[in-house]
């Protein structure tokens, strides 16, 4: 159910988009993630900090877009919140005993502290990167194009991110040996 919960509002807002427009499907979505947000603390009894700052990031900013009827605000979202999810990797190189990827993976697998922190700073870079990315989307292309970016480009770069990160980590995976 989890994968479907962090998808709806995505998948919301693609589908009210394709069949209204940007201010319906900015409505929508501040609406579906609330409601994720909701389902989440009812079901799981916890909700997690990233979802806590999507859910601020998409009423202020989806709600900017609303009021003031700019598009620019909810496509600024994205980048928004990228480049806080980029910072907050990036300061857990210095805060904390240990960073956000080995509290995220810590449990399935051992590295060596400079591999964690390599990791970590590398998923800092990629978060970052990508509120760039969209920045250079959101200004060069059109709202049909951002859109489907946002919808299929950033997970789809997410998605060859992490097998790129799953081919680095597979020489630190247990061994056969390892199993007995």
């Amino acid at each position: 159910m989890k994968p479907f919960l962090e998808f709806f509002p995505i998948v919301l807002f693609f589908v009210t988009y394709k069949l209204f427009d940007i201010y319906i499907a900015t409505g929508v979505t501040i609406v579906a993630t609330l409601l994720q947000v909701i389902i989440y603390k009812l079901v799981y009894r916890k909700v997690e900090t990233m979802q806590w700052i999507t859910l601020a990031l998409i009423v202020v900013m989806g709600g900017a877009t609303l009021y003031l009827q700019d598009e620019q605000f909810i496509k600024w979202k994205l980048s928004v919140m990228e480049w806080l999810f980029g910072l907050a990797f990036l300061l857990s190189q210095f805060v904390g005993k240990k960073t956000v990827i080995e509290r995220m993976m810590g449990h399935n697998i051992e590295l060596p502290l400079p591999i964690w922190k390599r990791l970590n700073l590398s998923w800092s870079a990629f978060f970052i990167s990508i509120g760039f990315i969209n920045l250079y989307v959101m200004s060069h292309y059109t709202t049909d194009e951002w859109v489907s970016f946002k919808t299929f480009g950033v997970p789809g770069l997410m998605l060859i991110f992490i097998v790129v990160q799953m081919a680095f980590l597979y020489k630190y995976a247990p061994g056969p040996e390892s199993k007995e």
